[in-house]
Parts: C-alpha cells; sequence; structure tokens
C-alpha cells in the first residue's frame, strides 16, 4: 500500500499545541504520528486521502494556525524509511527488541528480533514500550491470546515466550501479515497463527487476553466486538477476561475510560510515557 506522509508545521510550536494537532488530526484516517523539531509528520494510506480529508486538513490549518506538506511515500521505498528510523527500544531488564542488523542486547530475558516493512518513526515505539510494562507482570502460562492490529507481530512473539498456549494476530495490512510470519520464524515462535484481514476474520470467541496497540478510533469503534471475544467467567476478578490497550494520548485518556466503561470493562491500571497512554483493563 502507498501512503502519504503529511509534515505538520505549526506557527508556535510547544508540547501543549503538539497535543492537540495529533488529537484532532487523529479524528481523520491518520494511523501513525511522528514528533519532528519543528512540529509532527502524520502518516495516511493513499486510498484514505480523499477529497473530503483534505478539505478537513485546510479547515483545520486555519483553525489551528498551521501550514502542512503532503510528499507521496511509494511501496517500494518503505524500507529505506523504516530503517533509517527504527531504534532498538528495550524494557529494563525485561525484553529487547530490535532489528537483525542491531547487535545482540545483552542482560535482558527476552532479546527479540523484529524485521518490520514498515515502521514510520517513534511514536509507536512508546505504545509498545507500555504494552511490554503491562505485559511484564501478567499471566500469559496456558492462555489463548488475540493480538489485534499486529503489525510486526512483536506483541504476539513476546505473548509466546511469556507463555501463552495459542495465540492469533490478525492485521488488515497485507505487508503487516506477512511480516508477522517472517517474524515469528526469526524468532522461532510455532503457536502464532498470522491472520490477515479485520476483526471479522479473526475465528475465535474464547480469548483470556487481547492486546490492542492500534489507535483510538479503531480501539471504541471495536469495544463491544472485543469484549464479546473474552472468556466470561463470572465474578472470579483474578481470572477475568483481559484487555490490553494502547495507541492513544493522554489528552483521549477521558474518552478512552468513558468508553471503555461504556462497554463494560472494568479499569485496573494505566500507564504513562511521553505524550502517550496505555491501559489494562477487564471484563
Amino acid at each position: 500500500m502507498n501512503y502519504y506522509s503529511v509534515t505538520v508545521t505549526p506557527e508556535n510550536y510547544d508540547s501543549e499545541r503538539l497535543e492537540i494537532l495529533t488529537a484532532v488530526l487523529g479524528e481523520l484516517p491518520f494511523d501513525t504520528f511522528e514528533e519532528t523539531a519543528t512540529g509532527l509528520k502524520a502518516y495516511i494510506p493513499e486510498k484514505e486521502l480523499t477529497q473530503d480529508v483534505d478539505n478537513e486538513l485546510i479547515a483545520l490549518s486555519e483553525q489551528f494556525e498551521f501550514t502542512f506538506k503532503k510528499t507521496f511515500i511509494p511501496y517500494q521505498n518503505w524500507n529505506a524509511v523504516w530503517e533509517s528510523n527504527f531504534q532498538p527500544i528495550q524494557v529494563d531488564d525485561f525484553v529487547a527488541v530490535r532489528a537483525d542488523f542491531h547487535p545482540n542486547t545483552e542482560g535482558v530475558e527476552f532479546d527479540l528480533i523484529v524485521n518490520p516493512k514498515m515502521a514510520f518513526g517513534t511514536g509507536h515505539h512508546e505504545t509498545t514500550y507500555m504494552m511490554m510494562q503491562h505485559m511484564r507482570t501478567m499471566d500469559f502460562k496456558g492462555k489463548k491470546v488475540l493480538d489485534y492490529g499486529a503489525g510486526t507481530g512483536i506483541l504476539a512473539i513476546l505473548a509466546s515466550k511469556l507463555g501463552a498456549e495459542e495465540i492469533e494476530a490478525v492485521d488488515i495490512e497485507e505487508p503487516s501479515y506477512e511480516n508477522t510470519v517472517e517474524n515469528c520464524i526469526v524468532n522461532q515462535v510455532d503457536n502464532v497463527q498470522s491472520i490477515w484481514g479485520t476483526l471479522d476474520d479473526v475465528p475465535s470467541y474464547d480469548f483470556d487476553i487481547i492486546i490492542a496497540n492500534i489507535n483510538r478510533n479503531i480501539i471504541i469503534d471495536s469495544l463491544d466486538d472485543l469484549k464479546n471475544r473474552l472468556k466470561k467467567r463470572g465474578n472470579q476478578s483474578d481470572t477475568e477476561g483481559v484487555l490490553l490497550i494502547s495507541g492513544f494520548l493522554k489528552i483521549d485518556e477521558n474518552t478512552i475510560l468513558q468508553a471503555t466503561n461504556y462497554a463494560g470493562f472494568k479499569h485496573q491500571k494505566t500507564l504513562h510515557r511521553g505524550n502517550w497512554l496505555s491501559m489494562l483493563l477487564t471484563i
């Protein structure tokens, strides 16, 4: 899939304005954001950049006083983009995530390798970091897990290393589906079923744990379906179905809490890293 990079440059640049701009642009079908020295870059699939979206950008630029520039990124350039931006991720002494051209990471429990087909900027590194922080404290042994929006498949791979028995990993993008398969092989993981499609293409409805590192809009729109796919275990709070989510900003915290509460989830814990959040919920 081809992408557009939209470089956004506000007239007055500070962290608060950046949060606001990311939040309002998050209402449009951008799927990744990258902070820059002068503002941010927002990435959107070519097919999503319609005339309506372009008109919305123009209106927002006038309202929030920023300029923007669109750059076409063809599929064949993605490898150069991710290789120039992708940096190793290390979560304390728990886990490291690196590409195969990085040196081995010493002093961690899990040293994992990903060779992503697409990875724009470092925004998702913060959310991945928090998801892994949560996962360190969770019991995956013998559990059935869904990785919704698998991307590189790294969270599914970590779930397997933590003892999950069965994992289904779904992503709407074909390169992500292929990448999950490839990265499972590299990390010697054989219990992840990679699925190319939407949540409707996931066959199971009996997951112990669902992990979703996507974005605010997709998570909110999927809450009812995600709840229906978690095992129901009565009032035993220590064995309830678990939903672990990230991919949204601090400014969206109340929106996410209200939406998850309305859908019947119980909030257990929130982690913050930079401008990003990750939440652990149960049913």
